[in-house]
């Protein structure tokens, strides 16, 4: 990155790649808010920076009428220094797996559109997350555990990208956290699968048989998530400004905004309204692009 240049703006591909006449009109409105250097692609085709100095509100605002909303393109600004990130911390749901595994379990339970409704007002903010869990967990009760194994079994998949971020990181010696308000059940599982070496969650309770509708307490929530976050970093002798948080609702809030990078990923609106950056189109590999990692560096697993 060139020296003097506080501020980045990057620019990742969604489906389609980044044609040059939108890479160049990038460029033309972030040079009329600010001094800029050139266009570095760090995949070509996928993702370029470009440094600038001035003010990064009024490059963030020349970018709304600039950047098409055909080009499904994140367009991010992220501070220059200190870019690259030692603590990752991601929330599960919809997020590192493409479902929400409470909503799964209730279809098994042939109740999910009542649950579902309460997740999708949970992750909007709109109720209290310990008690919709609760709430949400009581309606499963009897549900047996073979039907829990099936879920894990064949709902769960990793969201695109996410083996990469984790290999990526971990071998530029980035410590890596799942966090999440779902269950330790699918948590362990998903750690081991996408590469993450530690996780978090609550705990389904059962009796050997079936679920008891019961879950363990404390409820592990938005502030068990800051508290995972601050937790890590002491552990780790970091500052919050080491770590990048990614999630996508209400209850990662708190971890997305105390984190040095705060990522909204294909979140609520609540959520990418409070981030510093979002990703709206782009699959998981975009947080190593919102780093400076290039195409050479990212590891495939």
């Amino acid at each position: 990155m060139p020296a003097g240049f506080p501020f980045v703006l990057n620019a990742a591909a969604g489906r389609l790649p980044i044609a040059d006449t939108a890479a160049l009109a990038i460029y033309a409105a972030c040079k009329s808010a600010a001094a800029t250097g050139e266009i570095d692609w760090l995949a070509p085709g996928r993702a370029f920076d470009i440094a600038f100095s001035g003010d990064a509100d009024a490059v963030r605002a020349a970018m709304r009428p600039a950047v098409r909303d055909d080009w499904l393109l994140d367009v991010n600004v992220v501070p220059a220094h200190n870019r690259r990130k030692r603590l990752l911390i991601a929330d599960m749901d919809s997020t590192i797996i493409g479902c929400e595994c409470v909503d799964e379990l209730a279809d098994m339970a042939g109740i999910k559109p009542k649950v579902a409704a309460i997740t999708e007002r949970t992750m909007r903010g709109e109720l209290d997350f310990a008690s919709a869990l609760r709430q949400r967990v009581a309606l499963l009760k009897g549900l047996p555990l073979h039907a829990v194994a099936r879920v894990y079994a064949e709902r769960i998949r990793l969201n695109p990208g996410a083996r990469a971020v984790t290999a990526t990181m971990r071998a530029h010696g980035v410590h890596t956290l799942l966090i999440s308000g779902g269950f330790t059940y699918f948590t362990s599982r998903v750690a081991a699968d996408a590469g993450f070496e530690e996780h978090q969650g609550n705990e389904l309770l059962d009796d050997g048989h079936a679920l008891t509708g019961k879950v363990g307490e404390p409820i592990l929530g938005r502030e068990a998530k800051l508290n995972a976050l601050q937790s890590a970093v002491a552990r780790y002798a970091l500052s919050s400004a080491d770590a990048i948080a990614v999630g996508d609702g209400a209850n990662d809030l708190e971890m997305i905004r105390h984190a040095g990078l705060g990522v909204a990923y294909h979140a609520k609106p609540v959520v990418a309204a409070a981030a510093g950056a979002s990703i709206a189109h782009g699959d998981l590999t975009t947080l190593l692009y919102l780093q400076g990692y290039r195409a050479g560096e990212i590891v495939q697993r």
